[in-house]
């Protein structure tokens, strides 16, 4: 594992603790704050071609809302 994709691991698991303490506390803010992030996370790491399987619990992704943008 190179650099990039150990500092890309590192930086999912946060986003993923964080929102697991946000959705938690019912902070709805925050819990969509850290679910942007952990989404642009992983959409980083798929421009880069980085498997991500397993980096995230199913139930977390289960619970982030996916917006397309369109009709907003």
């Amino acid at each position: 594992m190179d650099v990039f994709e150990t500092v890309l691991r590192e930086s999912i698991d946060r986003a993923q603790h964080a929102l697991q303490l946000a959705q938690q506390d019912e902070q709805s803010l925050e819990e969509h704050q850290h679910a942007a992030r952990l989404l642009d996370l992983l959409d980083r790491a798929r421009a880069y071609d980085i498997d991500t399987t397993g980096w995230v619990e199913p139930s977390v992704l289960a619970s982030v809302p996916i917006s397309t943008g369109e009709g907003a």
